[in-house]
């Protein structure tokens, strides 16, 4: 499995969860995004919609019909009703309902940069597990320490 980890230092998850979205849209995959909060969820349903006008970002809402057929899909629990093999932590929270996923998102910024940390240790521990590391540097997503 691998887990990237997206430290949000200039744009938020609003921004940055759109072109991963359209990245895993575009290479065939599917993608479940998880947060706990109804309000990013609702932030994050308008910017996948106007983020990228040119291109149509398909996307529901967990529990509503036609889940299945969703190539991204947005919920508060770790159920792929979409059959995604991909999942995003949007709000910055690990859940380990992810070691069932292929691969994993987990965007954080400074105020859960800790929980993050401790995150990065424990998958560290774990042979069946590639971690990965982005920063923003000139605008740009480069991975690196």
């Amino acid at each position: 499995m691998q887990v990237d980890f997206y430290l949000l230092s200039k744009d938020t998850v609003e921004t940055a969860l759109p072109r991963i979205a359209k990245s895993v849209k575009g290479a065939g995959e599917r993608l479940l995004v998880v947060s706990d909060d109804a309000r990013q969820l609702a932030a994050l349903d308008k910017a996948l919609w106007e983020q990228f006008p040119e291109d149509f970002l398909a996307h529901g809402e967990a529990g509503e019909p036609h889940a299945l057929r969703q190539p991204v899909l947005l919920g508060e629990t770790c159920a792929a009703e979409n059959d995604a093999r991909m999942i995003a932590f949007a709000d910055g929270v690990w859940r380990d309902q992810a070691f069932g996923f292929d691969r994993a998102f987990l965007f954080f910024d400074n105020r859960t940069i800790d929980a993050a940390r401790g995150t990065w240790r424990m998958l560290g521990e774990r042979e069946d597990v590639e971690r990965r590391f982005r920063k923003q540097e000139c605008g740009r997503w480069i991975e690196g320490p």
